[in-house]
């Protein structure tokens, strides 16, 4: 039965007009042709649980499985532990001539999760990484991606001979840049307890032997994290990537640090749609000089013609 599923599912065409746009409805069990509407199985198979739950309480009380494999914990979140707090699995308290035991059986588990000094350099660095990660408020995704750049360092031998900070916050520059959510080196660095020098040069050694491609970071990704920190609407918004993808259009941001293109753009579209924002106030969100954004407003609305009066 089960082959039978996956073989309906891998089904890439509608047996009767040929169509591509096969859709799943798994509430009704059914795969549906999206043009003709010819329904191609009505008997598919739930692999979700048997239960419902309609609070975390309840679900919490009535799932069977633990949470799913991590990269971000060194063992992969696959080990056990023995809760802090003085209660067996029907909550009631242990007697007080046992808690000894139990202190010295939480001192021990915790002492075999990390069994040697691989392990030791692995629990640190993530523990680092997710601080970082906490303090630059990234999402579990990156997190991931940054432990997993982390954990091939850790296999290529390339942690010798370097600080741990320093391969964490390059790892996790990489990930961000690779998850399209950009940080600079200047913020990286502010939250780790490396140079920005050492940062921008262990990611270059990270990149080059690892062999990771990526592309260069494009200004608009950055507009919508400056116009929330700045307040500014959906239309600036969009009027700032309008202007970006100008410029990248007439080659003025070649050779121009992405930050400042970007706090330039928000600043003009801020001018034209007036929600405007001192250059400062731009300046300090961005983390670039207001001499940066005077140059680049003044390259993009001289060459871009864009009606703003210098």
């Amino acid at each position: 039965m089960r082959s039978d599923v996956s073989e309906i599912e891998k089904e890439t065409k509608c047996p009767e007009c040929g169509s591509e746009d096969l859709r799943g409805d798994y509430e009704r069990a059914e795969i549906v042709c999206g043009k003709c509407g010819l329904v191609i199985d009505d008997n598919l198979v739930d692999m979700g649980p048997e239960w419902r739950a309609f609070d975390h309480e309840q679900r919490d009380k009535r799932t069977r499985v633990g949470a799913p494999i991590t990269y971000t914990i060194h063992d992969k979140g696959l080990s056990t532990m023995i809760d802090w707090r003085n209660k067996d699995i029907y909550g009631r308290d242990i007697p007080a001539r046992n808690r000894a035991q139990w202190y010295r059986l939480r001192k021990w588990q915790r002492k075999i999760r990390i069994s040697g000094a691989t392990e030791r350099n692995l629990a640190f660095a993530l523990s680092e990484l997710d601080r970082d990660s906490s303090r630059l408020g990234l999402p579990r995704s990156v997190r991931e991606a940054a432990s997993m750049v982390y954990r091939r360092a850790v296999e290529n031998k390339l942690i010798r001979g370097r600080s741990i900070e320093g391969v964490v916050a390059a790892s996790l520059y990489a990930a961000c840049r690779s998850c399209n959510v950009p940080r600079t080196l200047d913020e990286i660095a502010e939250v780790s307890r490396v140079s920005k020098k050492e940062v921008g040069r262990t990611y270059r050694f990270l990149t080059r032997e690892l062999n990771i491609k990526l592309p260069p970071t494009s200004p608009v990704d950055y507009v919508p994290r400056f116009a929330s920190e700045l307040g500014l609407s959906g239309e600036v918004q969009s009027k700032a990537i309008e202007i970006i993808e100008m410029a990248m259009e007439n080659g003025l941001t070649s050779g121009r640090g992405p930050t400042g293109v970007a706090a330039a753009a928000l600043y003009i579209a801020s001018v034209l749609l007036g929600e405007c924002k001192t250059q400062r106030d731009v300046a300090e969100v961005a983390g670039v000089t207001e001499v940066t954004i005077r140059n680049r407003y003044k390259e993009l609305t001289e060459q871009l013609d864009l009606g703003v009066t210098l």
